[in-house]
């Protein structure tokens, strides 16, 4: 695997992104900073955003430039606040054991006289913004007529937001000896048409294909009316718990931020960006969004353009974009640094025909999914809390004579009231009306119409079982398959859909081969853990969801007996499926009139 030395960076940026963290670079990084390091040519890159693109370019930079010498030399233009503030803290990380480096970022929605004071104390990287760059080129407050390097990054975003002009008219002004790199994820043809104009045989950089979307992300849909999306997000948040951590996606700015204030009022941690906050609105949310305080950040397609945020799970498009390509932008913020992720369209039935033109612009394959039904949602959270106090060891040196002193009202309470109220904290959110809501599934009328290359999960085969160990006991997809096969002798093959979450799991079993897994495995132990199986979901009859209490559990003292009446309810379950391909469900129920596969997550 290809070092960073190898690619002939000198010790001071090589000691900097070692302390970073960065060990090998990327496909983009790997083919860019040699041409840049060793030519003098111009670089036209094709590159997925997330791909690395800032040091493809930022560490040969701060390689070539002459820091003794006080003028500007490079000039690096960008579509948004955030990701001209995001290039300048990566640049001034890159360049922290390098003396003497002014990099200043100028962009809209901050006082444009102290970012000309700024200027004026010297600058040897400009990092703009195009329009406001353009502002103070009026104002004779920057010069770029002596810049030996100019690079355009999301080149194709900047033509979306209408800053063609401004492009154009930056570059006019440039000296034609400079060195040009241009960066797009996508290649239309006004971009051709800029770089033909503006760059001399330049060398073209691909990785991946124009508009791919990541491998790493599972693209997925759920078929809702209008009125009940907001219904249906709320249900994904609840089911997906505290592993939910990323962005939803809105139409406009008023939409973006109505939801985002619905959110909080009901407890979750969620803010918005839009264009009608002020910058230092935008880095508030922005900080408090990238240090987990905020988990859910709505979002509409301009103000989310240079978000750069690790290890989001989720992105979830309340609308699809009116920019087709768009889509393959929003997903792309999930599953970075090889990382998976998932990207959720709440859709309309009128909006298939969208679906279809983005599996067909982007080679990708939708699944359907279930909005997850609110018994299974609150049996999820109860699941996952039940868990988390099994797993958790009693730290004795908290229990001092203070501490043992305010506990006595609680001791004198029974344990089923302290279990009770323990509870009804954990769920006080369910209430009989959200437990009471319907069905939001829509059927999906124009399933029957679409390819048969969409993903299937073989979710009619076997049964689907909840196990309570999982991600806090070491586990993985693998290993929680090594385990099962090893102590039910139930062939690793057989055992399919595994999902380990933090301390549980749910995998698919054969039918056949449930009676083996409760028999050898529901009661063993897992590094001194209790393993404990359930079939997964709730028994469904008559179109009525039966509460938890009905739900049969393996290993009650009458096992054999419950065994029977679960499988039974498993089998109810399963009932009145159609063939349709691809569906999957969030929760493991039905769609009204039927419902296709299932998934639970």
């Amino acid at each position: 695997m290809t070092t960073f030395k190898e690619l002939g960076l000198n010790t001071s940026v090589l000691s900097a992104i070692t302390e970073l963290g960065f060990e090998n670079p990327t496909p983009i990084q790997e083919k860019s900073i040699p041409v840049f390091l060793e030519t003098e040519r111009d670089i036209l890159g094709l590159a997925q955003t997330g791909t690395g693109k800032t040091a493809a370019f930022g560490l040969p930079l701060l390689q070539l430039i002459d820091f003794s010498a006080k003028h500007t030399q490079a000039l690096i233009i960008c579509p948004t606040r955030e990701l001209c503030l995001q290039i300048s803290r990566d640049l001034t990380n890159y360049s922290k054991h390098i003396n003497g480096v002014r990099i200043v970022s100028v962009y809209g929605g901050s006082s444009i006289n102290a970012q000309v004071e700024e200027l004026r104390r010297g600058a040897h990287i400009i990092v703009a913004t195009p329009g406001r760059l353009i502002d103070l080129m009026s104002r004779r407050a920057v010069n770029i007529k002596n810049i030996s390097y100019v690079v355009l990054d999301e080149a194709d975003e900047m033509l979306n937001m209408g800053f063609r002009e401004d492009i154009e008219g930056i570059l006019s002004v440039t000296p034609e000896n400079k060195r040009v790199c241009l960066f797009s994820a996508t290649m239309p043809k006004e971009i051709r048409s800029i770089a033909n104009q503006y760059m001399k045989d330049p060398v073209e950089l691909s990785v991946g294909k124009v508009n791919a979307v990541n491998a790493n992300i599972s693209h997925e849909y759920a078929v809702v009316h209008a009125k009940d999306k907001y219904a249906a997000l709320k249900r994904i948040l609840d089911f997906t718990n505290e592993n939910f951590y990323g962005i939803i996606f809105c139409t406009t700015k008023n939409e973006t931020q109505d939801i985002s204030d619905k959110l909080i009022r009901d407890g979750y941690n969620a803010d918005c960006l839009h264009g009608d906050l002020s910058q230092g609105q935008r880095e508030k949310v922005m900080n408090r969004f990238r240090h987990h305080a905020i988990k859910v950040l709505l979002a509409t397609d301009v103000a989310a353009r240079g978000i750069d945020v690790s290890g989001l799970t989720h992105v979830i498009h309340y609308h699809l974009p009116d920019d087709i390509e768009n889509y393959t932008h929003r997903s792309g913020r999930t599953a970075r640094a090889g990382k998976t992720g998932t990207s959720i369209t709440l859709l309309n039935v009128r909006e298939f025909y969208r679906l279809r033109e983005i599996e067909k612009l982007a080679n990708i394959s939708f699944t359907r999914v279930l909005i997850p039904s609110a018994f299974e949602v609150r049996d999820r959270k109860l699941f996952a809390f039940i868990d988390t106090i099994n797993s958790t060891e009693i730290e004795e040196t908290f229990f001092d004579d203070s501490v043992e002193k305010h506990l006595k009202p609680l001791l004198a309470l029974t344990k089923e009231d302290i279990l009770k109220k323990m509870l009804s904290l954990e769920l006080r959110r369910f209430s009989a009306d959200y437990l009471n809501a319907p069905d939001l599934n829509v059927q999906d009328k124009g399933r029957s119409e679409r390819s048969d290359s969409n993903e299937t999960y073989g979710a009619s085969r076997g049964t689907r079982l909840f196990l309570s160990i999982g991600q806090k006991d070491g586990l993985n997809a693998g290993s929680l398959k090594d385990f099962v096969s090893n102590i039910t002798e139930i062939p690793f093959k057989k055992i399919y859909r595994v999902d380990v979450k933090g301390v549980y799991s749910f995998i698919n079993v054969d039918n056949e081969d449930v009676e083996k897994i409760m028999t050898y495995l529901h009661g063993s132990e897992y590094r001194g853990r209790e393993v404990r199986v359930e079939i997964s979901g709730n028994d469904k009859s008559g179109g009525r969801t039966r509460s938890s209490s009905s739900r049969k559990e393996y290993g009650s003292s009458n096992r054999g007996g419950d065994r029977n009446r679960a499988r039974s309810g498993d089998r109810n379950s399963n009932r009145g499926r159609g063939s349709s391909k691809g569906e999957k469900s969030y929760g493991g129920g039905r769609t009204s009139g039927g419902s296709g596969r299932r998934r639970d997550y």
